[in-house]
């Protein structure tokens, strides 16, 4: 028996389809393999020929309820069934599956069904009374019904929790997170029947929140003591965190809204007035330059600004300044602006005359990051006003070519990029031309203006790969 359990653990060990494998070689190793407790069900290590419609579902099936069926004696501790190209598995199949797997022991649970199946499938909650679901420390369902209610088993072990396209009201979800005192993580995903979302208190584990694209939601109210990171991606919503005290990171994105920055500046520092570090996506452009704020971030020290989609004609960069005024502890700015269309004036060949800002110091500011630095003017009076106004300021660097996977210009013909594909990215001839003015503006107009202590990083498109025409300034 001794010599069965270390077989036994041997086979836990191996990646499922070595120990699959295995069983064929000797009684033994089969029963090991049937003591297996980690089973991944996927076209990876089914087949990939193993999903689909008709015949081929069948035999997906088949095998599935053959591994599932051998196993049914044995305390598994992670399934992950992913069958997400497979339209033609039955409901009754699922439910016997599930009825397999969801025993005493089992601690990671995750189900990805084919798309449309959340309005045809609901998950059988009842499988997680009682014992079942005590021991289940991990559950990710997507493409599926949940619906919790008020009596819900007590998961007193569940720390992560994911819902993808999952029809599920903001009640019906109180009902399990009420129930779900370890629970520290969780993620909704497409969940288009949440309107309001409350967190209770009793959740004091939980320390990060992940939203993204749950259209209907309108209100999110946290009472989590310790949640400290909050991201949020969607329609901008009415923003409850009554323990914000421990919100350190944020992260928002609106691609269907515009004028983020000025909702950010104006409402954020009431919400998140602890907040560390912060990261806003603008995909929809900024329609009116950024306002002054009325109230500070005290303790905010990074600072992500990305700028995507339609600017308004001449677009005031310099009223990001708003941004660092209101964040006196700020260590860190990058700002990253891609634009298709170069709605700007740009400063070559303009006026000469330059806006300042002298009463506006930032002496925390020690490292800026422009990617996508472009001629425009005010954009070359931000950045002047920032080498002029920081004065704890050690390094700035301006990329004058955005590209969004090129974070660490790996994209560059640079001997890291040769490793990988040896190529920049495609960059139109208005792109290159806006680069050279860029580079102009850097020479004629910030250059002089660095201090000493200060290491500026000019970045544009590669020599090899693009060929630029100077233009005289």
């Amino acid at each position: 028996m001794l010599l069965q359990d270390i077989w036994c653990h041997i086979h836990s060990l191996m990646p499922m389809q070595d120990s699959a494998r295995s069983a064929c070689v000797s009684h033994a190793f089969l029963d090991s393999w049937r003591h297996h407790p980690n089973l991944i069900l996927n076209k990876e290590t089914l087949g990939r020929n193993a999903c689909g419609k008709g015949d081929i579902a069948r035999t997906l099936i088949s095998k599935v309820d053959q591994i599932l069926k051998k196993h049914s004696r044995t305390a598994m501790k992670i399934l992950k069934l992913d069958i997400f190209d497979c339209h033609d598995v039955d409901i009754s199949d699922l439910n016997n599956w599930l009825q397999i797997a969801i025993i005493p022991g089992i601690e990671k649970l995750v189900l990805s069904l084919p798309s449309g199946y959340q309005e045809v499938y609901t998950f059988p909650c009842s499988l997680l009374f009682g014992q079942n679901g005590s021991s289940l420390r991990y559950l990710q369902l997507s493409y599926c019904t949940f619906r919790p209610t008020v009596g819900f088993g007590f998961l007193r072990s569940l720390t992560k929790l994911y819902l993808r396209n999952v029809r599920t009201t903001g009640g019906e979800l109180g009902c399990l997170l009420s129930n779900s005192l370890a629970l520290q993580l969780l993620e909704l995903r497409y969940c288009s029947e949440i309107i309001y979302l409350k967190i209770p208190c009793v959740l004091e584990r939980l320390s990060c929140l992940n939203v993204s694209a749950c259209n209907a939601l309108q209100i999110v109210e946290s009472n989590a003591p310790n949640l400290s990171t909050f991201n949020f991606n969607g329609d901008t919503v009415q923003l409850s965190l009554r323990q914000s005290l421990q919100v350190k990171n944020l992260y928002m994105g609106c691609p269907n809204v515009s004028n983020l920055l000025c909702y950010a500046i104006t409402k954020l520092p009431y919400v998140v007035s602890t907040v560390e570090d912060l990261k806003l996506s603008s995909p929809s452009g900024e329609r009116v330059n950024t306002p002054m704020a009325a109230a500070k971030f005290l303790h905010l020290k990074f600072l992500e600004i990305y700028l995507d989609g339609d600017l308004s004609p001449g677009y005031d960069y310099l009223s990001l300044v708003s941004f660092l005024d209101a964040s006196p502890a700020l260590e860190t700015f990058i700002f990253r602006v891609d634009q298709d269309e170069m709605l700007f004036d740009s400063i070559i060949g303009g006026a000469l005359h330059m806006r300042q800002m002298p009463e506006h110091k930032h002496n925390s500011l020690k490292n800026v990051k422009i990617l996508g630095f472009c001629s425009a003017k005010s954009m070359v009076e931000l950045t002047c006003h920032i080498l002029e106004n920081a004065t704890s300021l050690e390094c700035i660097t301006l990329d004058t070519i955005y590209d969004a996977e090129d974070e660490d210009f790996v994209g560059r013909c640079s001997e890291t990029s040769a490793r990988r594909s040896g190529k920049c990215s495609i960059q139109t001839s208005e792109m290159m031309l806006e680069a050279n003015k860029a580079r102009i503006a850097i020479v004629g107009y910030i250059e002089r203006k660095v201090p000493s202590t200060v290491k500026l990083d000019v970045r544009g498109p590669c020599s090899r790969c693009h060929t630029l025409e100077l233009i005289s300034s």
